[in-house]
C-alpha cells in the first residue's frame, strides 16, 4: 500500500474522488431524510414477518427485541465512529478496505449487499401474500405473481432514479404514518380486555424448541432477530449527499436503532399479551396480527375495515420504507465499488439527477431473480447471517484502526473506546454462530449461489488489479489523504 496526498494523485484519481464533480452524487439529503431512510430500512415488515418473530421467540418476543437493541447499539457506535472518520459512500467497503485490505472490503460489501438485495424480493413477496390474504383468496400465483412483483420492483427502481428529495419525502410520510398506526394498534391490544400477564406464562415457547430444546431454541430465535435491525449501516451509504455536519451522522445511526427497537418491543408486548400460547401454531405463517385482532374484536363491522387499514400501514408502508432504504443504499454501494475500482467504472455513471444508472438496473434484475426463492423464512435467515458476518469484519477494522492510527481525527468517538469495539466484535460473532446453527438448507443454497456470483466478480477484478492499467488501482479517502491499495 502506498500513501499519497491529494495533490500528488493522478488527475483521473483526483476526479474520481471529487464529490461535487458533474454527474456524481449531489449534496441534497437533510438529516431528517437520512434518519427516515435509515429508520425505514430498519423498520421492518411488522405485520408480515410477525409470524416469524413470534414463532422464534414466543411470548418473550418483546424481550428478544429489547436484548437485540442493546446488542446492536455497540455495533452502531462503531459504525458511527467509522463513518464520521471515513466519510465516503460505501460504508463497510470503505471501513474494511482501509482497516484490513481491499479483499476484505470487497467481500464485506458483497456480504452486506446479500442482505440488502434480498429485501426488495422479500418485500414483493409480502405484498403478493397480503393481496392474496386480504382480497384475492390465494389466486395471485405463478407467472401472474411474478409479473406483479416485477412491476412493483420497477416502481421502486424509478423512484430511486429520481431526485433524493423524492425518496426522502416519500419515506418520511410512509414511516411516520405507519408508526402512528402501529402505536394505535398496540393501544387497542392493551385496552381490549383480553390482554393479561397470564398469557406470558409459557414465556420462552418457540418454534425451534423441538429441535434444540426450549432455552437454546429461544437463543437461536433471538439471534435471528438481528434481521430487523440491519439498516442503520445505510447511513454511511448516503454520507456524501448529506447537507449536515458529519458528526450528526450518529443521530441518524443510533436514533434509527432506538426508534425501531422501542416500537418493536411495545407492539409485540401488546400483541403477545392477547394470545393464547397453548393453542398457537409455531409455523411462522404471516399476518398473525390480523388473526389476533379478529380473535379479540371479532370479524364484523369496524374491525374488517381496520384490518384493511392495518394492512396498508402495517404491511405496505413498512415494506415500502424498508425496500426503498435498502435499494438506495445498495445503489450507492455499487456506485462506490465502480468509482473506486472494485467493479467496472460503468457502475459509477449517474443520470441528470445524480443517481447511479447501472446499479439501479442491476438491483432490479437481481431482485426479480431472488423472487424464485419464494420463502420468507429463507430470506429472513439469509439476511441475519450475512449482516452478522459483515458487522464482525467492520468491528475488526475498527479495532485495527484504533491501534494503527490513533492520531486520525474522529469527529465521533465510540463511548467506552476499545472495550466497546471488542464487545461489538463478540456480539457479531455470537449472533453469526447461532444463526449458523439455525439456518436451513434452502437458505444455504441461496447463499452459495450469491457468493458464487461474487467469486466470479472478485476473480475478474483480481486480473484487473494485477494488470498494467494504473487507473484500475483501488483507492480510498482517509484523514491522511488518498491511499491506494
Amino acid at each position: 500500500m502506498t500513501s499519497q496526498t491529494t495533490s500528488a494523485v493522478t488527475p483521473a484519481v483526483r476526479q474520481s474522488s471529487d464529490e461535487t464533480r458533474p454527474g456524481g452524487l449531489k449534496k441534497t439529503m437533510r438529516l431528517l431524510y437520512v434518519y427516515t431512510l435509515a429508520t425505514g430500512a430498519i423498520y421492518t415488515f411488522l405485520c408480515y414477518w410477525d409470524g416469524i418473530f413470534l414463532s422464534y421467540c414466543g411470548p418473550g418476543t418483546a424481550l428478544g427485541f429489547l436484548l437485540m437493541t442493546l446488542m446492536v447499539l455497540p455495533i452502531g457506535f462503531v459504525y458511527a465512529e467509522l463513518s464520521a472518520m471515513l466519510p465516503s459512500t460505501g460504508s463497510c467497503l470503505v471501513f474494511n478496505t482501509v482497516g484490513l485490505n481491499k479483499h476484505a472490503g470487497f467481500w464485506s460489501a458483497w456480504l452486506i449487499m446479500c442482505a440488502w438485495l434480498a429485501v426488495p424480493a422479500a418485500g414483493v413477496l409480502g405484498i403478493i401474500d397480503w393481496l392474496n390474504y386480504q382480497f384475492l383468496g390465494n389466486r395471485l400465483t405463478g407467472m401472474t405473481a411474478l409479473v406483479v412483483g416485477a412491476l412493483c420492483l420497477c416502481v421502486w427502481c424509478v423512484i430511486s432514479c429520481l431526485k433524493n428529495v423524492v425518496a426522502g419525502r416519500l419515506q418520511t410520510v410512509m414511516l411516520f404514518v405507519s408508526i402512528a398506526g402501529i402505536l394505535i394498534t398496540s393501544l387497542m391490544f392493551f385496552f381490549s380486555g383480553h390482554w393479561s400477564l397470564s398469557n406470558f406464562q409459557n414465556f420462552f415457547a418457540n418454534a425451534n424448541a423441538s429441535d434444540y430444546g426450549t432455552a437454546l431454541g429461544w437463543i437461536i430465535g433471538c439471534a435471528f432477530l438481528i434481521t430487523p435491525y440491519f439498516g442503520f449501516e445505510t447511513v454511511p451509504a448516503m454520507v456524501e449527499e448529506g447537507t449536515f455536519p458529519i458528526k450528526d451522522q450518529k443521530k441518524a445511526i443510533l436514533g434509527s436503532v432506538l426508534t425501531c427497537g422501542a416500537i418493536y418491543a411495545i407492539f409485540y408486548f401488546a400483541e403477545a399479551g392477547c394470545m393464547d400460547w397453548s393453542s398457537y401454531k409455531f409455523d411462522g405463517a404471516p399476518f398473525i396480527t390480523f388473526d389476533t385482532l379478529y380473535a379479540v374484536f371479532g370479524h364484523g363491522g369496524f374491525m374488517g375495515w381496520f384490518v384493511i387499514l392495518l394492512g396498508i400501514f402495517g404491511v405496505l408502508f413498512p415494506i415500502g420504507t424498508s425496500v426503498l432504504g435498502f435499494w438506495y443504499s445498495a445503489v450507492r454501494m455499487l456506485y462506490a465499488m465502480g468509482r473506486q475500482n472494485f467493479l467496472p467504472k460503468a457502475f459509477a455513471k449517474c443520470n441528470r439527477y445524480g443517481q447511479p444508472v447501472l446499479p439501479n438496473i442491476l438491483i432490479l434484475l437481481i431482485s426479480i431473480g431472488f423472487l424464485a426463492m419464494q420463502s420468507i423464512r429463507a430470506f429472513f435467515d439469509l439476511m441475519a447471517f450475512a449482516c452478522a458476518i459483515c458487522y464482525a469484519l467492520s468491528s475488526i477494522s475498527s479495532i485495527r484502526l484504533a491501534v494503527k492510527h490513533p492520531e486520525w481525527k474522529r469527529p465521533y468517538v465510540t463511548p467506552g473506546g476499545m472495550a466497546m469495539k471488542v464487545l461489538s466484535l463478540i456480539i457479531s460473532i455470537v449472533v453469526a454462530f447461532f444463526c449458523t446453527v439455525g439456518i436451513k438448507s434452502q437458505t444455504w443454497a441461496g447463499f452459495a449461489g450469491y457468493m458464487a456470483v461474487g467469486l466470479v466478480l472478485w476473480g475478474l477484478m483480481l486480473v484487473k488489479w494485477h494488470g498494467k492499467d494504473k487507473d484500475s488501482t483501488v483507492w480510498m479517502k482517509t484523514p491522511e489523504g488518498i491511499l491506494e491499495y
